[in-house]
């Protein structure tokens, strides 16, 4: 059967089995990869590369076996701002093994292969990693970096009850609502001078689509769009996505509720306000590494959540 669309396979024998990437628009491999994220992470991504998500920079490095994906490493390319300072950056993601082939070093070679194409064209290399590979990337010469976080008590929030809350929701199912989605997403500046991300639109199309699709809103007095929630008094703001620096007052004003007692910000917020509270994590989901040591740029370290690979 002849496929439509072309792939890159290695000239280089790494195992028996075939090394193939770039296939983005082949979707025999691209549906088995989907397949393999179903069984190991329990992610479907069909959605999001329907809906043109997987774009250039999410490139899939993939054994495969009787045609089939058996192991992943992919590489997200971006650009990180820290300290009003532009990295080529690197992010590692979707490492996983079928079942039936681990223990057999296919995750490690793709790491390596991805470590040595990279290395010396980018800045930096990073993950995240879960409790149960914490020692595993080391390995790769990735060094574990602790985050902070950064939170607002509401008393120190200078609240103005006339605020009005002018604010919609946007729903991916709907045409001119995702429009609005993809060119924010492709032309967004980075969501803080301090740390965020740009260039990153294929991952942030990931969270608007599956990950946040109920929480997304756009703010029309400053022009942005906002992805929150509310839970248990809380207001968890995930992120601030805008072509132009936006009022954090404003938005904050907007989404407050008259229960509201803490805001958590998922991100460096760029906001001057001396009550925010910054501490390191004292625990988290995904455990930062990065190759070569990034510690050194910035006082507090927090990438965006939806910059999360």
């Amino acid at each position: 059967m002849r496929m439509k669309g072309r792939s890159k396979v290695s000239e280089v024998n790494m195992t028996n089995y075939q090394f193939i990437n770039d296939y983005k628009d082949i979707s025999t491999y691209k549906e088995s990869f989907n397949e393999l994220a179903k069984m190991v992470f329990g992610l479907d991504f069909e959605k999001w590369y329907e809906k043109g998500g997987w774009n250039e920079n999410y490139m899939c490095y993939s054994f495969i076996d009787k045609g089939k994906v058996i192991a992943n490493a992919s590489a997200s390319k971006m650009t990180v701002i820290c300290n009003s300072e532009e990295y080529k950056a690197i992010q590692i993601g979707t490492v996983m093994t079928h079942p039936d082939y681990r223990n057999q070093g296919l995750s490690g070679k793709l790491m390596n292969h991805i470590i040595e194409k990279y290395e010396q064209e980018y800045d930096f290399i990073y993950l995240f990693a879960n409790d149960s590979v914490l020692d595993y990337y080391p390995r790769f010469g990735f060094r574990k970096t602790q985050e902070s976080s950064f939170t607002l008590n509401i008393s120190g929030l200078e609240l103005k009850p006339e605020a009005i809350r002018s604010y919609r929701k946007l729903h991916t199912n709907n045409a001119n609502d995702y429009r609005l989605m993809e060119q924010f997403a492709k032309e967004r500046i980075s969501v803080s001078p301090v740390m965020g991300v740009k260039n990153n639109e294929h991952l942030l199309l990931f969270y608007f689509i599956l990950a946040f699709n109920d929480a997304i809103y756009y703010v029309e007095e400053v022009d942005a769009i906002v992805i929150f929630k509310h839970e248990d008094k809380q207001l968890h703001l995930y992120d601030i996505i805008s072509v132009q620096k936006v009022d954090y007052d404003v938005i904050l004003n907007s989404l407050v509720t008259a229960d509201t007692e803490i805001i958590h910000f998922y991100f460096i917020p760029d906001y001057d306000n001396e009550n925010i509270h910054v501490e390191l994590l004292a625990q988290s989901e995904d455990t930062l590494f990065v190759r070569p040591s990034f510690e050194d740029r910035a006082e507090h370290i927090l990438f965006p959540l939806t910059s999360h690979s």
